[in-house]
């Protein structure tokens, strides 16, 4: 038998089953959690106890057309999108900045109100901002290791996106555009000695920014001694670490949570982490971290396989995205970190964090349809485009 003319036997599978069933995993999760969160506070101020659920579920409906989209168009078109997106990202940075256009909640001014939804433009900039990162960073791939070209610029676009995102404010946002600059400079051969000065020449700035905010000093207050503080800003801080602490092993069960009842504050939204904790205990916790421990594997393992530069990078984008709210929010609601504001992906109540992320994972799963050719490629020296050409 030819085997030129014999297509492998995973030839059929066009992404990662696996992949798949973990995103969808989380989002099923999160659909459950956010509805056992939020009900009461739904039923006490709006009436309709599937208020919060209703729209979640609204988002995780086009959060899977959006997956299917990006599985369909696949990750290779993104590269000429790269400047639209990013430029589209800015555009509404500043707009949410501009009083009438953006919605103020909490002290904050993150939200774009639209008929019927609202959205959220941070966002959308650390999606654009990954794809942008990754196309000019393989573009200049020979030059990365320069301060002038792979460098300075990139920091400096970071600069306005970071700028931008603290006029709302957004910290948790900055952080992790800050943080996705690093990760993927570092992953396209920037200098070490570059990235650590940078970090060192930062550390004033941050503290600039953390000792001149009242509403940031109080968060390093909760986060270094919440007990000591638990009647005021360690409140929230405290209340979570009970409501993890109460759930044991195997958990008080779904809806029998105490915390929410009016004693959590967004016990749906930065702290559902707390809830789920709560009501299905040790259990409940390992296997959401299994989840997002399975994504961040094959995630990895798509980008490495990808054959392509820019898909090597996009893909460790995405999943450096997901890893890290996650990795923060889970710290934050166990006292590990001060309170950043990020949600927990695909699980936390946010139409347009669910819908941008479930868009990530389909770029991820279009990532993955090239991890087997990507494997046999490497091990024979075959360039990935002749294997698939």
């Amino acid at each position: 038998m030819d085997m030129k003319t014999t297509p492998p036997a995973s030839a059929s599978v066009r992404f990662d089953p696996i992949l798949l069933c973990a995103v969808l995993g989380l989002v099923t999760f999160g659909l459950v959690m956010v509805y056992s969160a939020s009900a009461v506070l739904a039923q006490d101020k709006l009436g309709d106890s599937l208020y919060f659920f209703k729209r979640q579920l609204t988002a995780a409906g086009m959060g899977v057309v959006a997956m299917a989209v990006a599985m369909k168009v696949g990750w290779r078109k993104l590269a000429r999108w790269a400047y639209p997106l990013l430029l589209v990202a800015i555009v509404l940075l500043v707009a949410v900045a501009i009083p009438g256009v953006g919605t103020t909640a909490g002290g904050a001014r993150r939200w774009i109100r639209l008929p019927g939804f609202s959205l959220q433009p941070a966002e959308v900039a650390k999606f654009a901002w990954v794809v942008y990162l990754s196309y000019s960073l393989a573009k200049k791939r020979e030059k990365v290791a320069t301060f002038s070209v792979g460098f300075l610029p990139h920091l400096a676009l970071c600069g306005v996106l970071v700028l931008l995102c603290m006029l709302q404010p957004d910290f948790g946002s900055s952080v992790l555009l800050v943080f996705m600059l690093f990760v993927l400079l570092f992953a396209a051969g920037a200098k070490l000695s570059y990235l650590v000065g940078s970090v060192l020449l930062a550390l004033p700035l941050a503290y600039v920014a953390i000792a001149t905010s009242p509403y940031r000093m109080k968060r390093i207050l909760a986060f270094l001694d919440p007990w000591a503080h638990r009647h005021d800003v360690g409140y929230q801080v405290a209340e979570s670490l009970m409501s993890i602490g109460s759930g044991g092993v195997l958990g008080l069960g779904l809806g029998d949570g105490r915390q929410k009842l009016f004693f959590l504050p967004e016990a749906h939204t930065d702290f559902i982490f707390s809830i789920i904790g709560e009501e299905t205990g040790l259990i409940g916790v390992g296997l959401l971290v299994a989840l997002y421990g399975t994504v961040l594997w094959r995630g990895v393992r798509a980008s490495l396989a990808a054959g392509e530069t820019f898909g090597t990078y996009l893909g460790l984008g995405i999943t450096s995205i997901i890893a890290f709210q996650a990795t923060v929010n889970m710290c934050v609601a166990m006292g590990l970190l001060p309170t950043k504001g990020l949600t927990l992906p695909f699980v936390s109540y946010g139409g347009t964090s669910l819908v941008v992320l479930m868009g990530a994972a389909g770029v991820l799963l279009s990532l993955s349809a090239n991890a087997e050719p990507a494997t046999r490629a490497t091990r024979t020296g075959t360039d990935m485009r002749e294997v698939t050409a």
